[in-house]
C-alpha cells in the first residue's frame, strides 16, 4: 500500500459502511500529515475554509471542529480531555485577569500547574512509578491499561505557559472562548509541536488573518521539505537499517553499531523537524505564522548552542518556565549548575515513562554544566579564534556528544545500551567499511544526503524558498507533484508514525 493507493481507495470505494469505518477512530490508522486520508480531507477543508471568509466566527468554529476531529482520529474520546483543558484554562484565565491579590493569583496558577502536571503524571508515569516500586519491593505488577492521549505533553505545556504569562503580565487573558479554544486545539501543532505560546498566536487568532501568496508558497515549500525529511530519509533509514541495529546490537560489529547511532540521530532530526516543517507550512496556508522549531542543530559548536537550535520551542519553554523560575544564573555558579541539571532532568522525563529518558536528560544537563565550567577557564588560542578549523573541530565534538546522547534516547534499556558500547569498544572492525557501503548503498546515500543537506548554508535554503515562492503557480504545482510522486515511490507499506507522537 502506498499513498497513491490510499487516495484511490478512498475515492473509489465510497459507500456507507466503508466511509464510516474510514472516518471513525482506528488506533492503527491515526490521521497524520503523511497519510492519503489527511491529504484528501485537508484539500476539502482548505476549500471550505477559504469559502468562509465572510464570517470569522463561523470560520473559527469550522477550524475548531476539524481540529477536534483530527484529534479524535488519534485519541478517540480523549478529545474531551482537550476540551476540558480549554474550558478550565479559559475560566482560570478570566479569573486570574480579574483578581489583584497576589496570594490568590499564585493560587490560580498553582491550580493550573497542578492539574496539568497531574494529568501528565497519571497518563504517562503511573505504570513507570508503580512498576519501579514493585521492583524495589520485589512484588509482581501488571501494567494498568491507561491510554495516553496524543500530544498531551504539548498542549499541557501550552496551557501552563498561558496562565503563567497572564500572571507575569506578558499577555491579557482571552476574552473570547472561541479564540482560546481555537488556539489550544489548532490542529497543525497539536500532536507533536511546536509548543506555540498564547502570546504569539492569540493576537493572530483575534486578527482573523488571511494567507498571502508568499505565505502559501512558503507553506508549500515547508510541507514538501517535511515530507522529504520524514518519508524519503527518516522512514527509509529507520526501517531498513537503524531499527535492525538497535533491536539486536550484539549481532552487528562496532562499526555498524556506530553507523546506526549516527543514522538514528539523523532519523530523529528528519522525523521531528519534518513534522515541525509540515505543521508550520500548513499553518501558513491558513494564514498563521509560527516561529521556527529547528535551526540546523548539528552545526552547533557546543552543547549550549545545540539547545538553542534543537526543538527551540521546548528548550525556550524549559528556560522560561523551569530554569529561570528556579533561579537561573542569578544565585551563583553552584546554584546555576543545580538549576541546569534540574531543568534537563525535567526535559528528559517529559519525553516519556522510561528511565532512559531521564538518563538522557541527566547526560545533557552534565554536558551543559561542563561546557559552562570549561568555557570560563579555557579559551582557544587567538590565532584559531573564528577559523574554519576551530569551528570544524567544535562542531565535530559537539555532534559526537549529541550522537552519544541520542543513543541513550533510542536504546530500549541499559542492557541494549551496554551491548552497543561493548561492540563499539571491543569489536569495532573498521575494515568492513567497504563491504558495509556496498551492502547498504542506498542507506549510506540517504544518510550522507541528509547530513549534507543539513550542513548547507542557511542562505541556500532561504534562496530556494524565495525561488519557489516567486514561481508561477503552474510551476509550483508541477514541483509539488514531483515531490509527492517521489514520496509515494519511497513510502513504506505500513504507516510509520512520527516519533514524537508518543510524547
Amino acid at each position: 500500500m502506498n499513498l497513491l493507493y490510499d487516495i484511490s481507495k478512498y475515492l473509489e470505494n465510497i459507500n456507507t459502511d466503508s466511509l464510516c469505518n474510514l472516518l471513525l477512530y482506528d488506533p492503527r490508522q491515526p490521521l497524520l500529515f503523511n497519510t492519503g486520508l489527511f491529504l484528501v480531507l485537508f484539500v476539502a477543508f482548505l476549500f471550505i475554509y477559504r469559502g468562509l471568509r465572510f464570517s470569522p466566527t463561523i470560520k473559527k468554529l469550522f477550524v475548531i471542529a476539524f481540529s477536534l476531529y483530527f484529534y479524535y482520529k488519534s485519541s478517540a474520546e480523549c478529545c474531551f480531555i482537550l476540551l476540558g483543558v480549554c474550558v478550565s484554562d479559559y475560566i482560570l484565565g478570566r479569573w486570574l485577569g480579574c483578581v489583584s491579590r497576589r496570594w490568590l493569583r499564585r493560587g490560580i496558577v498553582a491550580l493550573n500547574v497542578a492539574a496539568n502536571v497531574g494529568m501528565l503524571v497519571y497518563f504517562k508515569y503511573t505504570n513507570l512509578l508503580l512498576s519501579t516500586f514493585a521492583d524495589f519491593t520485589d512484588r509482581h505488577f501488571d501494567a494498568l491499561d491507561i491510554i495516553l492521549p496524543a500530544g498531551i505533553s504539548f498542549f499541557t505545556f501550552r496551557s501552563i505557559s498561558y496562565l503563567v504569562d497572564i500572571y507575569r503580565g506578558h499577555i491579557a487573558h482571552a476574552r473570547n472562548f472561541l479564540d482560546y479554544t481555537f488556539y489550544l486545539t489548532f490542529f497543525p501543532p497539536l500532536l507533536a509541536g511546536p509548543v506555540v505560546r498564547a502570546k504569539d498566536m492569540l493576537p493572530q487568532v483575534s486578527a482573523d488573518p488571511h494567507a498571502t501568496r508568499e505565505m502559501v508558497g512558503e507553506g508549500l515549500f515547508l510541507i514538501m521539505s517535511g515530507l522529504v525529511k520524514k518519508v524519503i530519509i527518516a522512514d527509509y533509514i529507520s526501517g531498513n537499517f537503524v531499527d535492525r541495529i538497535f533491536d539486536n546490537p550484539s549481532l552487528y560489529s562496532g562499526f555498524e553499531n556506530l553507523m546506526g547511532c549516527f543514522g538514528f540521530t539523523l532519523q530523529l532530526y528528519c522525523d521531528f523537524s519534518g513534522y515541525s516543517d509540515m505543521a508550520i507550512g500548513i499553518a501558513l496556508l491558513l494564514g498563521y505564522r509560527f516561529k521556527a522549531n529547528f535551526n540546523a542543530p548539528f552545526k552547533s559548536q557546543n552543547p549550549t548552542e545545540f539547545w538553542r537550535r534543537w526543538h527551540i520551542s521546548l528548550s525556550s519553554w524549559l528556560r522560561d518556565y523551569i530554569y529561570i523560575p528556579l533561579g537561573g544564573n542569578r544565585h551563583g555558579k553552584n546554584r546555576q549548575r543545580v538549576n541546569l541539571m534540574a531543568t534537563m532532568l525535567i526535559g528528559g522525563i517529559w519525553h516519556g515513562a522510561s528511565w532512559m529518558y531521564l538518563l538522557w536528560g541527566a547526560y545533557h544537563g552534565l554536558l551543559l554544566v561542563l561546557h559552562k565550567a570549561v568555557s570560563r577557564i579555557w579559551h582557544a588560542p587567538a590565532m584559531l579564534q573564528g577559523t574554519f578549523m576551530l569551528k570544524s573541530i567544535n562542531v565535530s565534538i559537539t555532534l559526537a556528544l549529541v550522537v552519544v546522547g541520542f543513543t541513550f534516547f533510542r536504546a530500549s534499556g541499559p542492557d541494549a545500551l551496554g551491548d552497543m558500547a561493548f561492540q563499539i569498544l571491543n569489536d569495532f572492525r573498521p575494515g568492513i567499511a567497504p563491504q558495509f557501503v556496498e551492502a547498504y548503498m542506498l542507506i549510506v546515500a540517504a544518510v550522507f544526503t541528509g547530513y549534507v543537506m543539513h550542513f548547507m548554508p542557511r542562505d541556500w535554503t532561504i534562496g530556494a524558498t524565495r525561488t519557489y515562492t516567486a514561481m508561477p503557480i503552474l510551476l509550483q504545482a508541477i514541483l509539488l507533484t514531483m515531490v509527492l510522486f517521489m514520496v509515494i515511490q519511497t513510502r513504506q507499506t505500513d504507516l510509520v508514525p512520527f516519533i514524537y507522537l508518543q510524547y
